[in-house]
């Protein structure tokens, strides 16, 4: 178990490597590994079955859902929900109250296995407030715009910028956020 456990509910089969940190109230569901280095805040939660790899910042009242798995090197910062099955590698970065849907995959290799891969590693970066719809693919590099959407399925091949709707393959820009309805009352 790491260092600084107080106030922390893990359940049976967690795997907690020494040299991570937490904040309180953080609740580690069953078979949950979490590696060493990693600093994370107050209220985190994972479902079951995360892996979470080492030296990330992860922020308070963070969210990680069931069989997803963050490499190392990542930061997400507060308030971010990641759902169940998600992907997320090295060198990406998750600013505040993004919301990242159920089996999306994040990509960081422009060219998986080429020579000198690591080297030209390019995470990926959401902003603030942005939202990946499910089953979306964001390729390696590209920024979500801050309060962007991407919708469900889509292939985000280049940057998208704020306040815009993405979907298809690749994704387009199909409308501006505040042309939907369902966001007319939401501090965006």
């Amino acid at each position: 178990m790491g260092k600084n456990l107080k106030n922390i509910k893990t359940e049976e089969f967690v795997v907690i490597e020494s040299g991570s940190t937490f904040g309180d109230g953080c609740l580690i569901r069953s078979h949950t590994i979490i590696y060493g280095g990693n600093k994370i805040g107050n209220n985190f939660q994972t479902g079951h079955g995360v892996l979470i790899r080492e030296n990330n910042k992860i922020g308070n009242n963070v969210s990680i859902g069931s069989h997803s798995v963050v490499e190392h090197d990542v930061v997400i910062e507060d308030h971010c929900r990641i759902h169940s099955n998600v992907f997320i590698p090295e060198s990406s970065v998750l600013k505040k109250n993004c919301w990242i849907g159920p089996c999306v995959v994040l990509t960081n290799a422009k060219y998986p296995r080429s020579k000198n891969v690591k080297q030209n590693l390019k995470g990926v970066i959401v902003s603030e407030n942005a939202k990946i719809g499910a089953g979306a693919v964001i390729l390696p590099g590209v920024k979500i715009g801050q309060n962007a959407l991407v919708g469900a399925g889509s292939v985000v091949t280049e940057d998208v910028l704020e306040n815009v709707v993405v979907a298809g393959n690749p994704a387009k820009v199909i409308k501006n956020i505040s042309e939907i309805k369902a966001y007319e009352e939401t501090n965006l």
